[in-house]
């Protein structure tokens, strides 16, 4: 199995090499990493179209390598997909460990998911990995402490038994760890999340009154506590939580209310109550 390693926290990210370990001890497994060379947080879906790509070998320090590039984490995905390491394609795409868990809404944020999600693109299974932070918190600012061992074993155990996981073709797992041993495991929907954002005026500029500074967002954002059996909820119980996503974003019943609406008789010219 061809499996391509990426994330959005760079390529020196302790998440990443953790798991880059991990899964050279998989039996017949043939890993190769592409991963930006900086964090790439918060890129979602983002691709690099208006300027060519850097890339440059590095040097792991144990007889591997693997390719660093100022691209994004899709880049990263289909740098690899294309060609950039001769005569190897992936067959699947693990990207993470991401420093904070990729919950509820914040997945449509994530580079780290989107980097799963290319892999889906282009017909390969994928999976996302994430872990929350020692202080238990929902956000990934409150702390830099992680333990990221346990998800990675788990996480080379999936990649080895993926074949026999019931997976339907074009889905990912997104995979999020609580910051703590694991006290389970909730195959969960998605939640809601609420974020407590503020605008904040920081500075002016004396010098140029119409140029100002503001923070926008803010510091911890919360689930929802009404609701049960969702991502959010099972990393708040410290249970792992694995939610399968796909790119159909369609929504079926609307569609079906659409049509019924006859929305044609828009296209007609508009009858002259004069006439």
């Amino acid at each position: 199995m061809r499996v391509l390693l990426t994330n959005d926290d760079g390529i020196d990210a302790e998440g990443l090499q953790t798991l880059r370990r991990a899964l050279l001890t998989v039996p017949g497994l043939d890993l190769r990493v592409v991963a930006p060379d900086g964090n790439r947080s918060a890129m979602a879906r983002s691709i690099t179209t208006r300027r060519p790509l850097w890339v440059q070998e590095v040097d792991f320090g144990d007889g591997t390598t693997g390719f660093a590039t100022d691209g994004t984490p899709v880049d990263c995905v289909r740098l690899a997909h294309l060609g950039l390491i001769d005569d190897w394609r992936p067959e699947m795409v693990v990207s993470g460990i991401n420093h904070g868990t990729n919950i509820g809404d914040d997945i449509t944020y994530s580079g780290t998911v989107a980097a799963a999600l290319e892999a889906i693109v282009l017909g390969l299974p994928g999976i996302a990995v994430s872990q929350q932070s020692s202080a238990l918190e929902l956000d990934f600012r409150a702390s830099t402490v992680y333990h990221f061992d346990a998800a990675a074993r788990f996480t080379a155990r999936l990649v080895e038994d993926l074949e026999s996981v019931p997976l339907p073709d074009s889905t990912l797992l997104n995979v999020n760890f609580p910051g703590c041993p694991p006290e389970g495991i909730a195959v969960a929907r998605l939640g809601k999340r609420f974020y407590r954002d503020e605008l904040e005026l920081i500075e002016s500029d004396p010098d140029r009154p119409a140029r100002r500074l503001y923070r926008v967002y803010g510091e911890d954002a919360a689930g929802d506590a009404a609701e049960r059996d969702t991502d959010i909820t099972a990393i708040e119980a410290r249970r792992v939580a694995l939610t399968p996503l796909h790119f159909d974003l369609t929504h079926h019943e609307g569609v079906r209310a659409l049509i019924a609406h006859d929305l044609t008789r828009l296209l007609e010219e508009p009858v002259d109550p004069r006439s």
